[in-house]
């Protein structure tokens, strides 16, 4: 039985507006993200993922808008909501207790000059103020420990720890009020190998024991191949192929997702020359009539550069190609 939807995308599309113009970093995002399930994205700098993910949590700030589209979130109890349509006073109380975010850099985002106790206790007084001192730091005890940090170090400001600890204290923050959602903002790009993979082992641990769905988004395609249900790939600022983490890696079809995977060494195989994808992402302030991704593709030809290909189903996957339109004989000819 297929779990029911927790978060349904439909039409996002989010503008940067500057002096000189406006430059859409992402056009026409659809997916659906069901309860309990592990997310990735993933694409170069600059295709727009960081973007999405504040756009979802409704934590974007000018110059950027919500320009189209509808975020419709499901609650376990009640009835769903358009979160572009609620107002900030209303997504405070969502924030945390249903939506939450780990952003990438710790040290920019726990406060400094407080202790980390100290940190814990005043969100959980702030979302629960029945809870007296002395509760919320029973409870930073517990949820410090689920992540692998002793108790004993709450008392210590944040550049008294580790960088794995950083991070692993900002994951346990993001469950301090048991949210349906954890937005992950490339969570292990500043810790080592080591690290990152016991960060990614406790977030899987995390996610069993608790059942919260995971968008994690990243620039590492090899992460997301074992730790994610189902990856979308962006380019250009939008989502130009999603399915199943198995079907990405051993049967790519767009021409960006398998550049992507053969610029990073095979996880399980031997290894083998990396090929890596020629020239730089567009100027989203200047878009192309046409595929996005052309001027860089090995299989680009004439009907690449006539219109944007929308999303289509292919064997179980969504592509945005050409490659795969089954109204052009001359693209079909390529797939």
């Amino acid at each position: 039985m297929t779990d029911p939807a927790l978060l349904q995308v439909d039409g996002l599309s989010v503008d940067y507006l500057t002096p000189q113009g406006s430059a859409r970093a992402c056009s026409d995002i659809s997916f659906t993200l069901r309860r309990g399930e592990i997310l990735g994205v993933a694409g170069e700098s600059g295709s727009g993922k960081s973007t999405l993910i504040t756009a979802l949590t409704r934590l974007q700030r000018p110059p950027a808008v919500t320009s189209a589209g509808r975020i419709v979130y499901h609650p376990a109890d009640g009835e769903p909501v358009d979160l572009v349509a609620q107002s900030e006073r209303a997504l405070r109380r969502r924030r945390w207790r249903q939506l939450a975010i780990v952003m990438q850099s710790a040290m920019d985002c726990l406060n400094p000059v407080m202790r980390l106790g100290a940190q814990f206790t005043d969100v959980l007084r702030t979302h629960d103020p029945s809870l007296d001192r002395a509760a919320a730091w029973q409870r930073a005890g517990e949820l410090v420990r689920m992540v692998g940090i002793a108790p004993d170090r709450l008392p210590a400001y944040p550049h008294e720890l580790s960088g794995g600890m950083r991070q692993r204290s900002l994951i346990a923050l993001a469950l301090a009020c048991d949210p349906d959602l954890v937005v992950m903002d490339e969570p292990t790009t500043a810790v080592d190998v080591v690290m990152q993979r016991q960060i990614l082992a406790q977030v899987l641990r995390l996610r069993e024991r608790f059942g919260f769905a995971v968008v994690f988004v990243t620039h590492d395609l090899s992460l997301l191949l074992e730790l994610a249900d189902r990856i979308a790939i962006m380019y250009a600022g939008r989502i130009v192929e999603i399915g199943s983490s198995a079907d990405l890696y051993h049967r790519p079809k767009h021409p960006y997702t398998k550049g992507l995977r053969d610029s990073f060494p095979p996880l399980h195989a031997p290894l083998r020359e990396l090929s890596g994808i020629p020239g730089s992402p567009p100027d989203l302030r200047d878009p192309l009539p046409g595929c996005a991704f052309g001027p860089r593709c090995p299989r680009a030809h004439a009907a690449c550069e006539q219109a944007v290909p929308p999303l289509r189903t292919v064997e179980a996957q969504d592509v945005a190609c050409v490659l795969y339109d089954p109204q052009n004989p001359e693209a079909t000819a390529h797939a």
